[in-house]
């Protein structure tokens, strides 16, 4: 027998360390961890009744392979909701796909090759950092502040490149709307000026627009994608308004664009039979009525927490008050490390995502991020109490006996 070790993909060591953020999960504690919904926002009989008509009145047709995208209605109504952020498009222009990381996922492998150039937010979410690092890009990333990823930066980097003859982006992944982890939404300002710099240094804008519905204010700025359609690809999804199982999402772009990204779906089709349940959902959902719901919900939630932090935390902590979105972004005092306080919270049975794993460097070690959709008020209250605890009994004790906890 031969037992010599088998040599596996050099892809692994780049993503490993994003990886062990999912293996706390497993650990029993109240999880303020990772992005979910409220199993309360699923609209379980709909989607029941849905079912049942999809193969009432498709038949074996939803189960088959198909050489389409699937129900035309869902496109339909993409179209129509993408109105609203002053986005104009027909069918052509809009691939349905397996959630919105496989768009991430189709838009890089279109854009990029290895060694190519591709920027993000710092802060990004670490599910497209994944990406990315298997896509072997070279990846740098620019910080944000209250009015979204700073442009300014950007613009520098753009123009010390162009003028010493180094190689400029390919892409920038951005997340205008309710950033995660951040919370913020990219200014007016910034999203036109962001569209004027990738027509004029020739490159692509990776709009991932996920939270986009979960509005607390109902107020909405225009997507990047209205300032320059030719070079945004914009990506939502039904994870966040539906449910995350049904694993369906959409990229919009110009049509050469999503031409060459329908060619690189290795899947062959997003399940035909999802999309038919989705179609009926949307026929028979009231879907504003269900968002209201949704969005009355979410922002109990986020202010059941705001409240806890302001109440246990005093002013050790800062972050932005989010007007949408799943998330709050914390920072601590410089010298705290999130990473060793997770490990004396789950005991305490909290569980968090630590910041670094939403950077590409060495940094995010004062930070944390807490989601605050999945759990109901009282329990939200109970998790920030426990977290706040933990915190000031590692800030009391002897800097030798943190080292070796």
């Amino acid at each position: 027998m031969n037992n010599k070790p088998f040599t596996y993909s050099k892809r692994f060591p780049q993503i490993a360390e994003i990886g062990t953020a999912f293996a706390s999960n497993k650990i029993k504690a109240i999880p303020l961890s990772f992005g979910f919904p409220a199993p309360e926002s699923f609209p379980l009989p709909t989607i029941s009744e849905a079912a049942v008509t999809a193969l009432a009145t498709q038949g074996p047709e939803s189960l088959q392979y198909t050489g389409g995208t699937g129900p035309a209605k869902v496109v339909e109504w993409v179209t129509a909701r993408s109105k609203l952020r002053s986005i104009e498009i027909d069918k052509s222009e809009i691939i349905i796909t397996t959630g919105s990381m496989q768009a991430i996922d189709l838009a890089v492998r279109t854009l990029t090759d290895p060694g190519d150039q591709v920027w993000i937010e710092a802060p990004s979410f670490f599910g497209a950092i994944r990406i990315f690092k298997l896509a072997e890009v070279e990846l740098s990333s620019f910080p944000i502040d209250e009015d979204g990823v700073r442009v300014d930066l950007i613009e520098e980097a753009l123009l010390h490149a162009r003028e010493n003859q180094l190689p400029l982006p390919k892409m920038l992944y951005i997340m205008p709307n309710y950033h995660n982890p951040g919370g913020i939404n990219l200014s007016l300002e910034r999203r036109k000026k962001l569209a004027e710099l990738a027509h004029e240094y020739n490159f692509f804008i990776l709009e991932d627009d996920a939270y986009v519905e979960l509005t607390f204010t109902n107020e909405f700025l225009p997507a990047i994608y209205s300032f320059a359609p030719e070079r945004v690809i914009y990506l939502s999804t039904f994870s966040k308004i539906i449910a995350p199982g049904v694993r369906v999402g959409w990229a919009i772009a110009c049509q050469e664009v999503i031409t060459k990204m329908r060619m690189l779906k290795v899947d062959g089709q997003t399940s035909v039979f999802v999309q038919e349940i989705i179609h009926q959902i949307l026929d028979n959902l009231n879907f504003e009525d269900h968002l209201a719901d949704i969005n009355s919900l979410y922002a109990s939630r986020k202010n059941a927490m705001v409240d806890a932090i302001n109440d246990f935390f005093a002013d050790d902590v800062s972050f932005a008050v989010p007007e949408g979105g799943f998330f709050l972004w914390l920072t601590f005092p410089l010298g705290t490390d999130t990473s060793t306080l997770l490990e004396k919270s789950l005991e305490a049975g909290v569980n968090y995502i630590p910041g670094r794993h939403f950077y590409l460097h060495e940094e995010g070690y004062n930070q944390l991020r807490l989601c605050f959709t999945f759990c109901d008020e009282v329990t939200i209250r109970e998790a920030i109490s426990k977290l706040a605890t933990t915190y000031y009994q590692l800030q009391h004790q002897p800097e030798e006996l943190k080292e070796v906890l």
